[in-house]
């Protein structure tokens, strides 16, 4: 990786237009720590992430990573891993400014993280400019997701569930809560989960006392996000949202869906949630998430899904 500042050098030794002849400069790639926080916010920064310190230092705790440095300390990339068990990892906070990727900063920093990762099945959520690299490393498609936000405004009614009882989570209900995220994601993220629900609130759902799905919200970004939401259909997952949204009219709330149906998008766009971007969730390994069941109608972030 090298970029650096040369000299104008004519074109063909005539007073045409100069070119600008680059010199070398190495990077240096150090692990991230609690100390790297304002290296990841510079970066996030440039491209218009939204991230504040606090949601930057709940995802130093949670993962690992690096950050790469020019030779007078200023941040030029960024990447991490989330470990979840033993056997699975997803990808994050992978930031490479394009002056950077131009000349393969973006393909040696996931490089390194699929070394730390060697052996574990992997997800990401790629975005658009992202999308390229990570095929030509070998995770496939699985399929789109909904970015949706906005400022809540009038939530739609929703008809009653027959059966369903929604309350306020309490802590006797995290065994469950776990358990139907083990399903949902495919993969143990307890750990990750218990701090998601100590940063913030949430809602679960039980049919004829059993656990049928769960949704958490807590402070993020430019206000709050809705994630993760887990259920056994799409019209629980409406209801779980309808619930939780019901106190938020005039906050900005964020929502990101893998949901493939129609009508929970349809629903966040109509309490003023309307659909921002997309990005494609993409492996290497099986597929994890579970396709039937309970199973995620909303993500935790883009880089915990």
């Amino acid at each position: 990786m090298s970029e650096g500042a040369g000299h104008p050098e004519s074109r063909n030794g005539t007073d045409a237009e100069p070119v600008l002849q680059l010199d070398s400069f190495e990077v240096q790639v150090a692990p991230i720590t609690a100390q790297s926080r304002p290296f990841l916010h510079e970066l996030t920064v440039s491209v218009l992430w939204p991230h504040r310190h606090s949601d930057l230092d709940f995802l130093i705790r949670q993962g690992r990573g690096y950050v790469a440095l020019d030779e007078i300390g200023r941040p030029v990339g960024s990447a991490m891993h989330f470990p979840m068990g033993e056997d699975f990892a997803l990808l994050g906070m992978m930031v490479t400014p394009p002056r950077l990727q131009a000349r393969g900063g973006g393909r040696f920093l996931l490089r390194t993280i699929l070394r730390d990762c060697a052996g574990r099945d992997l997800r990401l959520n790629a975005t658009r400019s992202g999308y390229r690299l990570y095929r030509e490393e070998g995770f496939i498609d699985v399929g789109k997701v909904w970015q949706h936000q906005g400022m809540v405004g009038d939530v739609p009614a929703t008809e009653p569930l027959a059966g369903i009882e929604i309350r306020e989570i309490t802590p006797e209900d995290h065994t469950a809560i776990a358990t139907m995220d083990a399903h949902a994601f495919g993969a143990d993220r307890s750990p990750i989960l218990a701090a998601l629900m100590e940063a913030g609130r949430g809602l679960i759902a039980y049919r004829a006392g059993r656990p049928c799905g769960f949704a958490l919200v807590r402070a993020f970004g430019k206000g709050q996000v809705l994630g993760p939401l887990v259920a056994e259909d799409e019209r629980l997952a409406i209801a779980l949202t309808a619930r939780a949204l019901g106190g938020m009219r005039g906050l900005f709330v964020r929502m990101d869906t893998p949901c493939q149906g129609t009508d929970l998008r349809a629903f966040l766009t109509a309490a003023g949630m309307v659909q921002f971007d997309t990005v494609t969730e993409m492996r290497i390994g099986p597929q994890r998430r579970a396709e039937a069941g309970i199973v995620t109608f909303a993500l935790a972030a883009h880089s915990l899904g």
